[in-house]
């Protein structure tokens, strides 16, 4: 027991070291500073400019920002469409799987489009090699798009007053080349030489220890797993995602998973700090994060630890943890801090069964999506948890007497209108999904496995998956069907590019304002005392807007379970 505490410590604790010095690198990235791969990647940017005509010198506003982004994931639209409905005839598909169906093709782009990857298929069976290469793209090209966006949000608070934020198309190819590239790179010749195959040929035929033999599918998996954890993306080549030994081997390969997935996530806090040239206030960010991550995570180990008191009612030994659903390669501990992990930053790979896990388990699982701001995915989390400083700033300003103010600028009518829509689209998107598939049980919750309250959580599982862009699931839910693939692809747009075109506007609307400076009445954003009024912020919206909906779910199937 002690060594899996040790080694759940230690995956964060290393992971915080690289993040730090990680965080000032990513900060010379997009300053224009000199940094060490300067020579490699400098020609192949160049050769992209050329022949894209792009110039980096020419700077957007905030409007031409939001149309560069919004186009170009149009485009990637269209294509991904025509490559997943014509897989049958398409190279690369030595195995022979089928085209998708227009719904399960239509939500499974939007998915991988908005950096979310949930799965309503197997990737065994429903997708070709090519298939899984054109997706591999999209998380390349989805995680750069979160992270040029929140590029914007530190550049409007670097310059004192300024409609010029930056190029988009030079923030978007320096967040591949400079970043994604280069991780997903070195974590893919660690994962080569760990096992994990890397391979263009068909399924192999193995003889199990019965003596039978089987066809065990493989692929270029090495080269597709990287970005899923790099990017923050999550979707698996295998339908199992890293619970499969093909895709996770070793206890060794799910700790470099772990801090794949978790140190950008972790370093952009420490890149905006540095960008803006308020370290300070980039350690306030972090420890706001931290305390939420460390009070979701902490209780979940430890229930995960405990087992499910039901089971040693019955006599049955629990001393390695509640292990339905989960690998014994990797252990209680561990997969119940990659479920928090994972639903923090909005990776939303999974190494174990979280439909498996304990009732409040599920909770802080979903707790860690509704919320959606501790870390989050790469750039995402800088985004959405910038909509609650502006709401934190607003109300310390009306419960001192002054008009707020954020770094110099006056926080006004316009601002706070646009940061409380995409704060309450997020409870709205979720709550209203939940309500419309639970109130026609004949579209909605006929395809459910477990009735009762566990039911109910697993569909509010699947909308908060969506809303918040992770793309895990409880798999006790039959969602590859009509209804499922167009009303959570619906959720997936929608739950993506309002919390990115809502940040966005207020910092562009915000950049241009005359800067004002700080005095002795200028509210310290800095401070400890702030980052409680944060933490205060986040904590009280999710609990109004979420706690009735979690007491139908999965406190009910805890109190229920404690009656027994």
């Amino acid at each position: 027991m002690n060594t899996e505490v040790l080694g759940v410590v230690a995956m964060f604790l290393i992971t915080l070291l690289l993040a730090i010095p990680f965080g000032k690198y990513i900060s010379k990235v997009y300053t224009g500073e000199k940094t060490f791969l300067d020579p490699v990647f400098k020609p192949i940017e160049r050769f992209f400019y050329k022949i894209s005509g792009i110039n980096t010198d020419h700077e957007m506003n905030w409007k031409q920002h939001l149309t560069a982004l919004l186009t170009i994931n149009v485009l990637w639209f269209f294509l991904s469409m025509l490559v997943l409905m014509n897989m049958s005839w398409l190279p690369l598909n030595p195995d022979g799987n089928p085209d998708m169906s227009p719904d399960l093709a239509f939500n499974t782009t939007i998915s991988f489009l908005v950096n979310c990857n949930l799965q309503h298929y197997s990737g065994e069976t429903g997708m070709s090699y090519l298939g899984q290469m054109w997706l591999m793209f999209l998380q390349f090209v989805s995680a750069a798009t979160g992270m040029a966006a929140s590029i914007v949000i530190f550049k409007a608070f670097r310059e004192k007053s300024t409609e010029k934020l930056g190029n988009f198309y030079d923030y978007f190819l320096k967040s591949t080349t400079r970043i994604l590239l280069p991780l997903s790179f070195l974590m893919g010749v660690v994962m080569v030489f760990q096992g994990m195959p890397m391979t263009f040929s068909g399924k192999d035929k193995m003889i199990t220890l019965e003596g039978k033999n089987v066809d065990v599918s493989t692929g270029p998996v090495a080269v597709f797993v990287p970005i899923k954890h790099v990017g923050t993306n999550g979707g698996g080549f295998f339908g199992a995602n890293g619970a499969h030994p093909l895709e996770n081997p070793t206890y060794f390969t799910n700790m470099v998973e772990m801090f794949a997935q978790f140190i950008i996530p972790m370093a952009m806090v420490f890149a905006f700090g540095h960008f803006i040239r308020r370290k300070r206030f980039g350690y306030m960010i972090f420890g706001v994060m931290t305390v939420g991550f460390l009070l979701l995570a902490v209780p979940t180990v430890i229930m995960e630890m405990n087992g499910n008191p039901a089971i040693s009612q019955m006599g049955i030994d629990q001393s390695l943890g509640a292990m339905e659903g989960k690998e014994i390669r990797f252990g209680a501990a561990a997969s119940g801090f990659w479920s928090i992990v994972t639903t923090v930053i909005s990776t939303g790979s999974i190494n174990s069964m979280h439909d498996s896990a304990m009732p409040l388990s599920g909770m802080t699982q979903m707790l860690a999506m509704m919320v959606n701001a501790f870390y989050g995915g790469d750039g995402a989390g800088i985004l959405n948890i910038f909509i609650y400083i502006i709401l934190a700033v607003f109300i310390s300003g009306l419960m001192v007497g002054r008009t707020p103010e954020f770094m110099g600028k006056k926080i006004e009518a316009r601002e706070m209108k646009i940061a409380m829509i995409v704060a309450l689209f997020h409870p709205f998107l979720i709550l209203v999904g939940t309500a419309i598939a639970t109130y026609f049980p004949e579209v909605g919750t006929s395809t459910l496995n477990n009735p009762g309250f566990h039911g109910f959580s697993e569909v509010l599982y699947e909308y908060t998956s969506s809303a918040a862009n992770n793309g895990s699931g409880f798999e006790g839910l039959g969602d590859n069907n009509l209804f499922w693939n167009i009303s959570t692809g619906i959720v997936l747009l929608l739950g993506r590019f309002l919390p990115i075109i809502g940040p966005i506007a207020i910092a562009g609307l915000l950049a241009k304002k005359k800067y004002i400076p700080e005095g002795e009445g200028t509210l310290k954003t800095d401070t400890s005392t702030f980052g409680l009024m944060t933490f205060a912020v986040i904590a009280i919206i999710a609990a109004l807007a979420f706690f009735p909906a979690l007491a139908l779910g999965p406190i009910a199937e805890y109190f229920s379970m404690k009656s027994l």
